[in-house]
This record gives C-alpha cells, structure tokens and sequence, in this order.
C-alpha cells in the first residue's frame, strides 16, 4: 500500500473545481519563482493534481525538494530516458500547463520551436499536443518591451494564454498567485452564481430484478449525470450523485452513492431530501415498473415459458417540492417518436404534475439519435418558454442544460 503524501492533506479543502485535473506548473529562472509555491498549494486546495517542471536557473533559487514537498509529486529538473515530456505533455496526458513565471528567455524558445531545456520542451510538446497553455510573464519593462519580445507574445496571442504582468517599479511583475488561479478555476468552468451551491443528482439505469440474477434494465449509461455532475463540480458546487449502475466513471469531487433498484434510488433520495439542497437534478433513466413478486430462487432455465406481472413504480420527482418547497427542481423527459410540439407539451405536463422549474426534454426514437446516442438535441422547458440546443455531443449537451439551470437561479 502506497501511503499518501502529507502534503495532499490540503487537496480539495477550499472547493473541487480542479478534482482529477492534472496541472503542470512550469517555473522559469525569474525572482518571482518562490510565487510558484503559494500557487501550487492553491490549486491543490482546489482539487489540482500539480507537477512541477523546474528549469536550472529556478533550482539555483529553490530546492528541488520544496517543490515535491508543496505538491507531493516528483520534480521534472531534467529529461531522461523515461521520457518525462511526453509523461505530462503528450496528448491528453494533463489538462493544464502554466508557465509561472515565465521568462523572456522561455516565451522566445516557445514562440521559436527551440527545445532545448526541460520546460521549453514539455511547452513544446503541449503546444503540439493542444493542452491549454497559460503563461504569466515576468522580466524587467525595457525587455518586456523589446520588440522581439513583443513580436513573440503576437505570436502566441491566439495560441496561448496570457495573464498580463503588473508594471511596478520599472519591471513587469508576474501577477500574483491568486489571479492566476482565478484565470485557471474560470478556464475549467467555476461560476460565481453556482460556486458553493448544493447540488442533488440522480444518474444512470436502475434494475429491477426478476429472481437473484435476472433483472430487467434499459441502456442507460448514466453518461449525462456523470457529466453534468462533472459540470457542476467544476463550477465550484457542492455535488452528491445517486448512481444506479451506470458504465461511466463519477467525476472526482463529488460524493456518490451506489444504488441498484428504483427502490433504493428512492429511498437514497428521501435520504439525501434530508437537508437542504440549492438545486435537485433528476436525470437518471429509473424504471418505470417493477416485478410484483420477483422470485427469490433462480427461474428454471428450462422452462419454455414465464409470465411476468409488473406493477408502477411511484415517480420520485413527484415528491421533492413535497419535501423542500424552495428547491430548484429540473426533471427530464425523454420520449421516442413524437413530434417536437408533442414533447413540449409532455414536458408542461411533467412541469405541472412535479411542479418542477424546468424540464430537459428529447427525443430518443429518431434515427439520429439511435445511429450515435453520444449526440442529442433537448429543449428546455420552463413556464416561460422554450430553448432548444441542436444536436451537440453529450459534453457540450450538459453545458447547455447548465447554462439554462444558471440562468434561472441567477
């Protein structure tokens, strides 16, 4: 067993925007290296996994050492065989490299495909490699405004971004630590309306079962809850998942609880209904009927013929506003073959039977959406109106549904 680092005590204390994002920190040869420090701890607190690239001229300024100590990861001094630039640059390898401080010297190599120290390469490879570079510069003002450096940063304009330096004392001071990670909480979509907002969801299929190890079930993957509790988890929410068993991995940053039959899933929400909750989201595909008497031994599988009886299973969102008047309720309705007009009308209907305050409404029987289910196109219902998104792939779907739910608790 791997014992955890001290250092990750901190990991996640001040919010989760940042949970399982791996964060490469690149630390060039300016004064302002010891910055590095503070912000590494920052984005740790905020959920980030930080690894540290550290150029010669910033171990002549710190250790090495302080470095592992502040994010409990090895430090990149130098590359070998084990290939530590295409470790952490390679496509899709991490999810952010800042450059703080980023010096004349590194902005030039960057901007000149020169690859010749450890950070010029890991910014090589992870320009190449499309990872989101952001760069906080900092050198005296004569060399910031020296026209091959500017030449440089027009270069990279579109390419990466820049947090602009503070002109202080003749010098073009690296912003601080603080701003840095507000640029990078934004980058991963934090949001002051939803920051620290209590969100419920419930995702995935539930099963229903027929005796000990048969059930019955449907195709959901739970793929919208997961991601939209991603969603949220980076807007800086407060997330719990009611996961019935579903094929995606729960975002990290999110509490989740396991469940299997609509039974469960509706008893884990009564739970949960417990305290008080900002926003309710039930996207999960539950059952809409269960065994009467599901069999407690195994059916004969020789039999050439079973009956099975089926009863309803209450709807859960009916009861929420029951249980807290004041919550946000957003339901889903999902039919298959209907015409647009017909599903707006359904989703009114869902509106006035949970008194919910909006509803995401699909189509899941048109030929689109049968060829690749990993595209939609939902409406959004509310009392108001409507909004339709078009037909996007499920990551951009969920922020659309999070954009409508923003919106309307602004």
């Amino acid at each position: 067993m791997v014992e955890k680092h001290p250092s990750l005590d901190i990991v996640g204390s001040d919010g989760t925007e940042l949970a399982g994002k791996k964060i490469i920190l690149c630390i060039s040869g300016s004064v302002a290296a010891y910055k590095s420090i503070e912000l590494a701890r920052l984005l740790m607190r905020h959920g980030g996994n930080v690894t540290c690239v550290a150029s010669k001229a910033a171990t002549d300024l710190i250790q090495p050492s302080y470095f592992k100590w502040a994010t409990g990861n090895p430090v990149i001094t130098k590359l070998t065989g084990d290939l530590e630039h295409i470790k952490v640059a390679d496509y899709k390898q991490s999810d952010c490299i800042i450059v703080y401080p980023c010096t004349a010297n590194t902005l030039g190599k960057l901007a000149n495909g020169i690859d010749d120290t450890p950070i010029s390469t890991v910014l090589s490879v992870g320009l190449g490699s499309k990872i989101p570079i952001i760069i906080a510069l900092a050198m005296h003002q004569a060399m910031y405004e020296n026209p091959a450096v500017v030449s440089n940063i027009e270069f990279l304009r579109n390419k990466v971004g820049f947090i602009s330096p503070k002109f202080i004392e003749g010098k073009a001071k690296a912003a601080e630590p603080e701003e840095i990670l507000d640029v990078v909480l934004q980058k991963f979509g934090s949001s002051h309306v939803l920051k620290g907002k209590k969100v419920l969801i419930t995702a995935g299929p539930t099963i229903e079962y027929i005796d000990p190890v048969r059930v019955i079930t449907n195709q959901s993957t739970g793929k919208t809850g997961v991601l939209l509790a991603s969603e949220f988890v980076s807007a800086g929410s407060k997330v719990t998942m009611i996961y019935g068993p579903g094929t995606e991995i729960p975002p990290k940053g999110a509490k989740v609880v396991r469940v299997k039959t609509s039974s469960q899933m509706s008893e884990a929400l009564k739970k949960e209904m417990r305290q008080k909750w900002d926003i309710v989201i039930l996207s999960a595909a539950a059952s809409d009927y269960t065994l009467e008497r599901p069999s407690r031994t195994k059916l004969n599988s020789d039999l050439l013929r079973i009956s099975l009886n089926l009863k309803r299973v209450p709807k859960m969102i009916n009861n929420v506003k029951k249980i807290q008047r004041d919550v946000f309720l957003v339901g889903f309705k999902a039919e298959a073959g209907v015409s647009k007009q017909e599903l707006i009308k359904k989703a009114r209907e869902k509106i006035i039977q949970a008194d919910c305050d909006l509803v995401i409404a699909n189509d899941i029987g048109t030929k689109r959406y049968n060829k690749n289910s990993d595209y939609n196109n939902v409406i959004s219902v509310d009392s108001k109106g409507t909004t339709e998104s078009g037909w996007k792939d499920k990551s951009k779907i969920v922020k659309f549904i999070r954009k409508e739910i923003e919106k309307r608790i602004s």
